[in-house]
């Protein structure tokens, strides 16, 4: 009966869900190098200062991105213009909205390491999953398949595989539990609000919008909290840059294109990869300690992925043709 059950109907392959999937592996393996260039910062600045540089320079690179795309749109020999698409009011609130639940995410998972264990916060904020399921399910009325439930509830357990040691010897704290928590509830709403964007706009004019937003909410606290807010080394500078465009460009970008084809929750659970490749990217570059904890969760955690990929709910319907949605000028649904 079990096995009748997981035997469904293969999502159908074709060259733009290959392309998203492809797209998705791109900015899990960039998101997961975040670890890495924060640690480098860290000599220098604070969680918050790190955050602002991260989004300041993400902002300005996108400005000279989208500025560089509007001349070359004026000078092309294209005697018909581009049809530009007005933003609506719901659109602007959804990109407000975007901007400050990301930004909130990043803040009160920062805050909740604080106030309790890594292990315990991690673990709170690893049900981003199970927030975003039940977010499509009550926001757009999207159902989920048993074969995908199950290879949720399999990466979960393999992410809780993944801390196993470090939880182990970890005391925590309620509040910094709570905390922890709400970043999980913060990083749902986020995959809720730029997938519904993604119907209207592309993910290059969503990042703008979301670096842009983020960066004026974190600079007075980033002001206010830390002594130094910009670095004075060349390393530093590096590794914010690098934070800046690997992860906030590229890893967001990708992870915005993704949601153009793939199901918000089904990326959430890919996600759970991230601090396991991370934990292997500081092993590699800094010779840092890898238990078998971290291969283990991180084993479980491929499979549960693959349970969900391979389940009907993963890709969602048919949609229009995502072609040269990275490069178009205007906010339109391309």
């Amino acid at each position: 009966m079990i096995m009748e059950q997981l035997q469904l109907p293969q999502p159908k392959m074709t060259a733009e869900n290959i392309a998203a999937i492809a797209a998705l592996a791109v900015s899990i393996v960039a998101l997961s190098l975040a670890a890495i260039f924060i640690h480098v910062s860290e000599v220098q600045l604070g969680a918050s200062a790190t955050i602002f540089n991260r989004f300041w320079i993400a902002t300005v690179a996108f400005g000279l991105w989208n500025g560089g795309l509007a001349v070359r749109s004026r000078l092309s020999e294209e005697k018909q213009p581009i049809k530009q698409q007005p933003y609506t009011m719901e659109v602007m609130w959804l990109l407000l909205g975007v901007g400050i639940v990301y930004s909130a995410a990043l803040g009160v998972w920062a805050w909740s390491l604080t106030q309790t264990s890594i292990a315990h916060s991690t673990l709170m904020h690893y049900l981003t999953p199970m927030f975003t399921a039940v977010g499509e399910w009550l926001f757009w009325g999207r159902r989920f398949d048993s074969k995908f439930m199950l290879g949720m509830l399999v990466a979960i357990l393999g992410s809780f595989i993944l801390i196993a040691n470090d939880f182990s010897s970890g005391n925590g704290k309620l509040i910094g539990d709570m905390a922890a928590l709400l970043s999980a509830v913060f990083y749902a709403l986020n995959s809720l609000i730029v997938d519904r964007l993604r119907t209207q706009l592309n993910s290059r004019i969503i990042m703008t919008w979301c670096s842009a937003i983020s960066m004026i909410l974190v600079f007075p606290i980033a002001w206010l909290a830390e002594e130094q807010l910009f670095p004075d080394s060349a390393r530093v500078w590096l590794a914010v840059i690098s934070l800046a465009l690997i992860c906030q460009i590229l890893g967001m970008m990708m992870w915005g294109y993704c949601l153009k084809r793939l199901s918000p929750s089904f990326i959430s659970v890919c996600c759970l990869s991230i601090p396991g490749l991370s934990a292997l990217e500081a092993w590699l570059f800094f010779g840092e300690g890898i238990d078998w904890y971290t291969v283990a969760g991180l084993m479980v955690i491929l499979l549960g992925v693959y349970l969900t990929l391979s389940s009907k709910s993963a890709i969602k319907a048919a949609v229009k043709s995502d072609k040269n949605s990275l490069v178009t000028v205007t906010g339109t649904n391309q």
